[in-house]
């Protein structure tokens, strides 16, 4: 009776095992704005809050938490095991920013430019379909530049006395002309020299639908279709679109959420002067 209860207690916490295996270790403490990735055996099903997510061939798997995900979300893994997972995501907090100076016309377009904007809108989006097998993610970001920080992920702005959307990116204020590098590898999926809102405007696919995106650039030195790696020179600083000054807008997505490039890379250190 003894040995029958050893036997059963050895085959719980091997179980117990099993099943702890079938869970994600994340990369992270699930917040807004936070990108988190983990892994798990090839072929396993993953699912977030009901969404299937990609796992790549090595078993790879990534999803974003957007500025206002709510207070909690359920990863589900499913397998030879299963796993639950209820997610507590971390608020944040955001703060407001007053904006003058902005051009009128950008903050209130003119029916003229609707059109412009609506098509410019769908050529961005589409850019982010793409859904590529490559996990270059899990190589680490750098700051693509360095400069005083002007603008932060999820901050409110009111243009002119006008409410706008959340700022969902990192501004790094810098003179024009300074140069921006890649800070991961991905391949370039769109590189527009003038849009409406956002002026010269840089996307690169790092796999698995994640995606960063470069603003108001003066000028770009790469095509669609290239291959960057981290620290090759990607475009220049400018002031192009909706800004009042020269700054790069750094952004992150994952699907569509917009998730902090900030908490992917170490604090920024001063440059000396």
């Amino acid at each position: 009776m003894r040995m029958q209860c050893i036997l059963v207690l050895i085959f719980m916490v091997q179980l117990s095992s099993l099943l702890e295996a079938a869970c994600i270790e994340l990369s992270a403490q699930p917040r807004q704005g936070a990108l988190l990735w983990g892994t798990v055996a090839p072929g396993t099903k993953v699912t977030l809050n009901q969404e299937l997510l990609g796992v790549s061939h090595e078993g790879v798997v990534v999803f974003g938490l957007g500025r206002d995900a709510r207070e909690s979300v359920i990863l589900r893994t499913e397998s030879e095991y299963s796993c639950e997972q209820v997610l507590k995501v971390a608020k944040r907090e955001y703060r407001i920013q007053q904006v003058d100076g902005v051009p009128q016309r950008t903050v209130t377009p003119d029916a003229k430019h609707l059109d412009r904007i609506l098509r410019e809108a769908r050529l961005v989006k589409k850019s982010r379909l793409v859904n590529t097998p490559r996990s270059d993610f899990l190589k680490g970001f750098h700051w693509p530049l360095h400069g005083p920080i002007t603008g932060v992920y999820g901050s409110q702005r009111v243009y002119n006395g006008t409410r706008g959307r959340p700022h969902f990116g990192v501004d790094i204020a810098a003179p024009a002309g300074t140069q921006v590098s890649a800070p991961a590898p991905g391949r370039v999926v769109l590189a527009e020299k003038d849009l409406f809102f956002s002026g010269g405007t840089l996307i690169i696919d790092h796999g698995m639908e994640v995606f960063s995106s470069y603003l108001h650039l003066s000028k770009i030195l790469v095509s669609v279709g290239d291959w960057v790696e981290p620290g090759m020179m990607l475009a220049a600083v400018g002031a192009t679109g909706r800004v009042t000054g020269p700054h790069l807008d750094w952004r992150m997505n994952w699907r569509d959420q917009r998730v902090d490039p900030q908490l992917l890379v170490e604090p920024m250190i001063p440059l000396a002067e």
